[in-house]
């Protein structure tokens, strides 16, 4: 009891778990662009598994439900200036759709961390377990209601080269899954040292220094091994810097090619290019249509005589209905058209909106937003007899894209974006650092070209050899050599992932028939007669 005039004291224990959640949430969030901790990574899961010490699977699905809260919340807060200030909604209906994705995200982390406080029960220790949870929720997330596989622990070692090699056979889902291992391993050492008991805590450090050696041993082969000779594509990529707010305004489009144009001729001046790309949508009006305007590109390409890029809406008639398309045409050295590449994977509520006639309230919070199809096809673009893979805007954080793309034929994937809608915020160094790793699981060089950044040239290596500023105009000239040599990941695609989900099922499956036999063995016990005998 406490004594008369003395507040009650706080038990900091009760929401000890709760802050531990927060604080690996927050390391998590530090280890991606722009602060890019990377290492913050290998140990921001350690207070989440002291918090799931103990735990029930129901109170840990709750704590990774925070721990996936708080990460997505200051990985994704750049939502709240896409939909305030370019998808014009007000700031009372823009924090609430942030938070809704950022616990959408965070479901995933529960679910990983509620398999694993299941699989304790059982007897399958976290260092099994939790690994294979998180890979299998990731990979769940990345299709699950159009897929959204932003930011996955792996994705925050896009800088470490020999670590991100593994990636041509895992994907991305590997290195996430040496990553959760190691901050497992490392828990269990702490907590050894501490004094718990802790089973073959020694086991668990050789275990994680094998994965490593092999990782890093595999990823130094592959960055030492020459790739085969192929003739090289000099590339130019332009950044037009226009603004958004007067991008598809048809007062501005003069302005809009005048810059491309004088951009491109600075570019052609330094390098003699096979092929010059502009961003997404650089050519804001439906370029099929013979106007001045689509005259000036193709006026522009034969004066430099080479291949031209650019984004540029598109039309076509599908069930004798129009649909517009986000697409990518490709110019040859005279001006005449050579292909078209239409987006695949659109935004949502950004480019169309879902259940739009089921949800018509929608289309009014989406004010302003677009209204695109999808493409049906996936075929190479032919530029200097090099294919060209075309991945517009967010495609580039689709494994499954590119992996297509590469498997049609193309050589070389080519990225136009126009990340304008982040403003100056950490999305666009996110969406770089997703896109390198497309060029690593391809074994193909990406070129990318953003209305307002970040431009870069990443070769197949996943090497980015150079990124532009945000927000200025910029032109970027390099040398390619298209991709020649093929990858494990190209034949298997996410087989690994695929695996560890289907373990898990497996492991599932094999708990609840332990649990049914428990069960069923109690109640005989508790229906047995008692026999006594008479007297």
């Amino acid at each position: 009891m406490n004594r008369p005039g003395l507040r009650p004291s706080f038990h900091f224990s009760a929401f000890r778990p709760a802050l531990l959640a927060i604080f690996s949430g927050l390391l998590i969030t530090l280890a991606f662009p722009k602060a890019d901790l990377s290492f913050l990574a290998w140990i921001a899961l350690i207070p989440l598994l002291t918090a799931l010490e103990g735990q029930s699977p129901r109170n840990a699905f709750k704590l990774g439900l925070v721990c996936g809260s708080v990460a997505y919340a200051g990985l994704l807060y750049w939502v709240i200036i896409v939909m305030t200030e370019y998808g014009k909604l007000p700031l009372y209906a823009g924090i609430p759709l942030w938070l809704l994705l950022s616990g959408w995200l965070a479901l995933f982390y529960g679910a990983a961390a509620w398999a694993t406080a299941l699989g304790e029960r059982f007897g399958i220790k976290s260092a099994l377990m939790l690994p294979l949870a998180w890979v299998a929720a990731d990979y769940l997330r990345s299709f699950l209601l159009t897929g959204f596989p932003w930011t996955m622990l792996g994705h925050s070692q896009y800088r470490l080269l020999p670590l991100i090699q593994l990636s041509d056979i895992t994907g991305v889902f590997g290195i996430t899954a040496l990553i959760v291992l190691a901050n497992v391993v490392l828990y269990r050492i702490i907590r050894a040292l501490a004094g718990a008991e802790i089973p073959y805590p020694a086991k668990s450090a050789v275990l994680l220094v094998l994965a490593l050696t092999a990782t890093l041993g595999y990823g130094f082969m592959r960055l030492n091994t020459p790739s085969p000779p192929s003739a090289p594509l000099n590339v130019a990529l332009i950044q037009g810097n226009i603004d958004q707010s007067v991008k598809w305004s048809p007062a501005f489009r003069e302005t809009t090619l005048d810059i491309y144009t004088n951009l491109s001729r600075q570019a052609a001046a330094r390098i003699q290019p096979g092929l010059i790309v502009w961003p997404e949508s650089a050519a804001p009006f439906f370029f099929q249509e013979n106007s001045p305007a689509s005259d000036r590109i193709r006026t522009l390409s034969r004066e430099l005589n080479t291949h031209l890029l650019f984004g540029s809406p598109a039309m076509e008639l599908r069930n004798n209905r129009p649909a517009n398309l986000n697409s990518a045409f490709l110019l040859g050295p005279d001006g005449s058209e050579r292909g078209r590449s239409d987006k695949v994977h659109l935004v949502p509520f950004g480019e169309y909106v879902p259940l739009a006639r089921l949800l018509p309230f929608v289309n009014k919070l989406v004010h302003g937003i677009g209204d695109f199809a999808p493409g049906q096809e996936i075929k190479p673009l032919n530029a200097a007899d090099t294919p060209l893979g075309v991945l517009v805007c967010y495609e580039a954080i689709f494994p499954e894209l590119a992996r297509a793309h590469v498997n049609s034929g193309s050589r070389v994937l080519v990225n136009i974006t126009n990340d304008a809608w982040f403003g100056r915020s950490s999305a666009p160094y996110q969406h770089l650092s997703m896109a390198a790793f497309r060029a690593v699981e391809t074994r193909t060089p990406l070129v990318r070209a953003a209305n307002t950044g970040i431009t870069s040239i990443i070769d197949q290596n996943g090497h980015i050899k150079g990124m532009t500023s945000l927000f200025r105009e910029a032109v970027m000239v390099g040398e390619v050599r298209p991709g020649s040599s093929s990858s494990l990941y190209l034949k298997i695609g996410d087989l690994f992932a695929q695996g560890c989900l289907g373990l898990i099922l497996l492991l599932a499956a094999a708990a609840g028939f332990r649990l049914k036999q428990t069960t069923q063995t109690t109640t005989n016990r508790n229906e047995k007669p008692d026999h006594q005998e008479l007297p």
